[in-house]
């Protein structure tokens, strides 16, 4: 009663990205279905989802194993495997994937270089189809295009029962907040009318809030800009002082706004500000201004 994709980007800055994209009609799908780790693949375990094919599948993927070779041993070791579903991808993009004989219909995937998608009560065949074209068409980093190949599965039929979660993980090496962990991009929807339409939109400020070094825009703050940032600082409670320029007030007052608003990791300590950071300073502002 899902649909999902697997795939890996070994291009990724500053290092290969693996990740799982998936949405179905079950509540929270994102606890069930995606299982990544950096350096090993990423695994999706549906249908009547063995939640222990997740970790096991990792641990074999992390001992080495191919994509093709733990989907068997998960599979062969499993009385129930004709119920289960499964997609997977290995640490160096190989991907397999398994639908068992009493999956509900239609129920299938199909594979291609370094990605799985799979499903199972779906619309149909064009489900998976449409989201293996639109990953191979889709251009820019990992999560977009998982993001692009699950919105065309979606708009395809998808889940044939209806709408209701979905999920969105990756995985890269030191990819997590403050770099002590893999877990780049972990994000739920776990109950929504739109819940793949929702996640794009979750992932859009997941982009405001923990930018790629590439992303990053600098602008110098001159006379004119600290001006204006001292004027919106203040319209947004934040006590800039009456200087010029960007002087020690203005700075603490725009850290300020950094931290309270989640944007520090846009902060510069140079006479600098991010153009996302101005952009939503300029947005609130903008709004109480319209309130006031």
């Amino acid at each position: 009663m899902t649909f999902s994709i697997a795939a890996w980007d070994p291009n990724a800055d500053p290092s290969p990205e693996w990740g799982i994209a998936v949405a179905s009609k079950f509540l929270a799908v994102g606890s069930a279905v995606p299982w990544v780790r950096a350096g090993a693949g990423a695994v999706a375990t549906q249908a009547l989802a063995n939640l222990s094919y997740g970790p096991n599948g990792l641990d074999g993927l992390a001992s080495g194993g191919t994509a093709e070779d733990v989907v068997r041993a998960l599979t062969d070791a499993d009385p129930d495997s004709k119920q289960r579903q499964l997609g997977i991808v290995d640490a160096t993009g190989r991907a397999a994937n398994f639908t068992g004989s009493e999956c509900f219909a239609w129920a299938g995937g199909v594979t291609g270089d370094g990605y799985c998608c799979q499903g199972n009560i779906l619309t149909g065949p064009d489900v998976v189809e449409e989201m293996a074209e639109a990953f191979e068409k889709e251009r820019g980093e990992l999560a977009v295009r998982l993001l692009g190949a699950l919105a065309a599965g979606d708009e395809a039929g998808g889940d044939r029962r209806g709408r209701q979660s979905a999920a969105l993980y990756i995985a890269r090496d030191e990819g997590g907040y403050g770099g002590g962990i893999d877990r780049a991009v972990d994000l739920r929807v776990e109950d929504h009318p739109r819940p793949v339409s929702e996640l794009s939109r979750l992932f859009d400020m997941h982009r405001l809030y923990f930018p790629r070094a590439e992303d990053l825009e600098f602008l110098d703050i001159g006379e004119d800009l600290a001006a204006e940032l001292r004027a919106l600082l203040s319209d947004t409670g934040h006590d800039a002082g009456t200087g010029e320029g960007f002087d020690d007030p203005l700075k603490a007052a725009l850290f300020a706004f950094s931290g309270t608003e989640n944007l520090e990791e846009r902060w510069s300590d140079e006479a600098t500000i991010e153009r996302e950071v101005l952009e939503h300073l300029r947005s609130l502002a903008g709004g109480r201004r319209s309130l006031d």
